[in-house]
């Protein structure tokens, strides 16, 4: 176990590193000036100039990266070129919003994934096993920003049944949550109907059966279990998935999130803030997968760690 943990920690600092190289890399070949950005339109050359040796972009790129990742292992995410703030700072005001969002909704993909999946598998072939499945096909097929505004008009404008956006008690959450869920509901239903009918022919499931135990019991007890563990990986993906990929929600919805950030940095080019939170997207999905490998081995004893 210890040396499985070992080895899964090693790669995840080499996707890291990978990350970082490759994030940095591209926003090194932006043609935007950053000096010039601070500096003002109206700034002379020398003041740019200035500026540029100051934030060391003379410097060769490698030189460039090497610095970013010292002051990163420090944890000094640098200073935003536009807010003129620290980038940790940022992103620690905006992380609380969007660990609320991001725990509702995967709680609402699981709610309606979960149910969906195991009304399929005991329908499957059934006109309402098809059904399920194409609702399930629209929700992950349907553009985020399309499904958002829809809620929103039809929820929030026509229905008045929510506020149109902004931040603040459980009634601004449900929408954009509910959203989400709904969307990403897809992935787990089809998970959970496949791994539920491979665990229904299994032959303990059989057994099961022969013993006399009633149909409920035999799916809540040996069927259920084994056909959510595939749904445990899922999970840690989704959270690295939450913690970058809300920028359109939250942006339709106005939740002060990372997503929203993430999106008036990139409008405004603002370097450092869009490589910190690709970075921390990073360590969420590397961390999520981790956290939910550990906890499939306790779940799942088929598994052989010393193999693995």
């Amino acid at each position: 176990m210890a040396w499985y943990i070992t080895k899964r920690l090693l790669y995840a600092v080499l996707i890291l590193l990978g990350v970082t190289f490759i994030t940095y890399f591209l926003m090194y070949l932006i043609p935007a000036d950053p000096a010039r950005q601070i500096a003002g339109r109206s700034a002379t050359v020398e003041v740019v100039a200035n500026i540029r040796h100051q934030l060391g972009l003379d410097l060769p790129f490698y030189q460039q990266y090497l610095r970013y990742l010292g002051n990163l292992l420090q944890g000094d995410l640098g200073r935003s070129y536009v807010q003129r703030s620290q980038v940790s700072d940022l992103m620690a005001a905006r992380i609380g919003p969007t660990l609320q969002l991001m725990a509702a909704g995967i709680g609402v993909e699981l709610v309606i994934g979960i149910t969906l999946g195991i009304v399929a598998a005991i329908k499957r072939n059934s006109a309402l096993d098809r059904m399920l499945m194409a609702f399930s096909f629209i929700g992950v097929s349907s553009p985020h920003f399309i499904a958002a505004m829809l809620a929103l008009y039809f929820f929030a404008v026509k229905l008045g049944r929510f506020p149109l956006g902004g931040y603040g008690g459980i009634e601004h959450l449900l929408l954009p949550a509910i959203t989400l869920g709904v969307l990403g509901s897809g992935w787990y239903s089809r998970m959970v109907r496949s791994s539920m009918i491979d665990v229904l022919h299994q032959d303990f499931i059989r057994t099961a059966r022969a013993k006399g135990l009633t149909r409920v019991r035999v799916l809540l007890r040996h069927v259920l279990p084994n056909a959510i563990i595939p749904v445990i990986p899922m999970i840690g993906i989704d959270i690295g998935i939450f913690m970058s990929g809300l920028v359109v929600v939250e942006s339709v919805f106005g939740w002060p999130g990372i997503g929203q950030l993430a999106w008036q940095a990139i409008q405004q080019v603002d370097i450092p803030i869009i490589v910190g939170v690709t970075t921390l997207s990073a360590v969420a999905i590397v961390v999520g997968n981790l956290i939910a490998d550990i906890a499939v081995l306790f779940v799942d004893p088929r598994i052989d760690v010393k193999h693995s």
